[in-house]
């Protein structure tokens, strides 16, 4: 077999390849940042749709579910017609699924533009990382990741910030509508800019794979995120949330076996792909880098709102010195990346940022001020700047350029799997420690009241943990007992809120601990990270696989 080499139907920027890469990262931002940004427009959008709070969810997870269960699709039909062509689609679908976001008039409307986001975002997400890893050689990849993984980053952490500010200044409709503009510069740009990059092979969709895929990681995904809602229970009749996990992964299971009976073919997973450790390595740790990135985050903004009393902007505010040091930090280590052992640099990443967070639930206090966790921030958003860069050109470096989309698409939907196990393990765990944490803080406040008054109460706060959780300012733990005499509300409502507030930050302080022993656990994985070898490949055969002047 010949080695492929690319079509020579590209159309090439007169410029290079870093304007490809701004292009890139627009998009890449825009699909990132509406993982977060709709949280904070919840109580706006709730008033104004008359939306139930099951509505609610689905609003925020339809988005989540889709991009989710597509991207492996979505990286092997960049593979085939091209990551140019994929990314542009994907773009006008989410720009035009946006704006009509904007202008839904009910809940359910506003669920299937959602829906069609989520479409957008899996075709657009995969192109990325494929086309950075033909168009930049590898000397000069690790910077070009370190960009892209700054992005990554920044958009995870400003969604409440612009999300609070632009609900605040214009209302929920417009963190749909900031999209268009943004989106209809990325298509023109990507027009302009981009090389329409294709590998003299002729690739087919493995049909019965991607169905597989597809259905498994519905199923997966749909019970991850509704279990806690459905109390782990009945879902669809006598099915219950625990059967649907299980159907997903024995589902997944079958695809697996699918996918290695037909590796002599063009499997939709490539499982020469996982012959290389480092592929495999980086996979699992960037998992654990999206469970314990918004396994923290949930929690976090939570505490920030409703314990210490900040408005959505205000606590966005908060926690914007993270990502602005890992945005700072990103480009820099990731030229630290090319030149020096980039394992010792993800590795040093994930344990600044474990310290970083470790110090930040120390400082968390129910008297702690809005910038009382900054020392903790800062040096969780230097270690974060560290990871994303060395991440991918560890990932990326051994993929062949006619895997790149394949590959891509496969850490991709590792990270999303790892964010949604992540928020509905931590949760389920907040849940859990809510029940304890409250139940004790009211046992020792209810001393304060009068005798008569303090089992109700207690009770009153028992029954309140089971509830679903909400982000937003103004929680102050369970309604007031029936038939409270007038004289004892005030006093009540006082305690009531301080129970909350010590309940929910111990609940807090032990639920962080299972996120953090995740980003531990994949620091030490980075010891299993291959060193980088000498590339025995000849410049004029590199350049037949990839042609790009940089």
């Amino acid at each position: 077999m010949t080695t492929p080499t690319v079509a020579p139907t590209q159309e090439r920027p007169a410029g290079n390849p870093w304007l490809v890469l701004v292009t890139l990262c627009l998009g890449f931002f825009m699909i990132l940042l509406d993982t977060t940004i709709v949280n904070i427009a919840i109580p706006d959008m709730s008033t104004s749709l008359d939306a139930s709070l099951d509505q609610i969810l689905w609003i925020i997870n339809a988005y989540v579910l889709v991009y989710a269960v597509l991207l492996i699709t979505a990286g092997r039909l960049g593979d085939i017609f091209g990551p140019k062509r994929l990314f542009v689609i994907g773009l006008v679908v989410f720009t035009a699924a946006s704006a009509a976001c904007g202008l839904a008039g009910s809940p359910e409307q506003l669920i299937v533009f959602r829906v069609v986001q989520g479409v957008g975002g899996a075709l657009l997400t995969p192109q990325t990382l494929a086309t950075i890893t033909v168009i930049f050689p590898p000397d000069k990849r690790g910077v070009a990741f370190g960009v892209w993984g700054s992005v990554a980053g920044v958009a995870t952490i400003a969604g409440p910030t612009l999300g609070g500010y632009l609900v605040t200044d214009f209302g929920w409709e417009w963190i749909f509508f900031v999209n268009v503009p943004v989106g209809v510069l990325t298509v023109v740009l990507a027009l302009v800019a981009m090389p329409d990059l294709r590998l003299n092979r002729r690739h087919r969709l493995d049909w019965t794979g991607t169905a597989l895929a597809t259905i498994g990681l519905f199923l997966l995904v749909y019970g991850l995120i509704e279990g806690e809602s459905h109390d782990w229970g009945e879902v669809w009749g006598p099915i219950t949330i625990v059967e649907v996990i299980g159907a997903g992964v024995l589902v997944l299971a079958v695809f697996m076996v699918h996918q290695y009976v037909t590796r002599s073919g063009e499997p939709l997973v490539p499982f020469t792909i996982f012959k290389d450790r480092n592929f495999a390595v980086m996979s699992w740790i960037s998992a654990a880098i999206a469970f314990g990135m918004l396994g923290l985050f949930l929690p976090l903004v939570i505490y920030l709102q409703s314990v210490l009393g900040l408005t959505a902007l205000q606590a966005g505010l908060a926690v914007a010195p993270l990502s602005l040091v890992s945005m700072v930090i990103a480009p820099f280590a990731g030229r630290l990346a090319d030149r020096a052992a980039g394992k010792w640099v993800l590795t040093f990443g994930l344990v600044l940022w474990c310290a970083g967070m470790a110090t930040v639930v120390a400082l968390a206090d129910v008297g702690t001020g809005q910038w009382g966790l900054l020392p903790g921030l800062l040096i969780a958003g230097a270690g974060l700047g560290c990871v994303f860069a060395p991440l991918q050109t560890i990932a990326m470096r051994d993929v062949p350029p006619r895997q790149a989309g394949a590959a891509s698409g496969l850490i991709n939907t590792t990270r999303q799997l790892g964010g949604v196990i992540g928020s509905a393990a931590v949760g389920a765990l907040l849940q859990a420690q809510l029940a304890t944490k409250l139940t004790a803080a009211a046992r020792a406040n209810a001393a304060d009241l009068p005798p008569d008054v303090r089992q109700p109460f207690v009770d009153a706060v028992a029954g309140a943990t089971g509830g679903s959780l909400h982000i937003g300012a103004g929680q102050s733990g369970a309604a007031l007992p029936a038939g409270v005499p007038e004289q004892y509300r005030q006093a009540l409502t006082d305690i009531a809120a301080r129970t909350f507030h010590e309940g929910f930050t111990n609940a807090m302080k032990t639920t962080l601990l299972l996120p953090l022993i995740v980003l531990a656990v994949a620091a030490v994985s980075c010891l299993l990270v291959r060193s980088r070898r000498a590339d025995p490949t000849p410049p004029a055969d590199r350049l037949a696989e990839a042609p790009a002047e940089v």
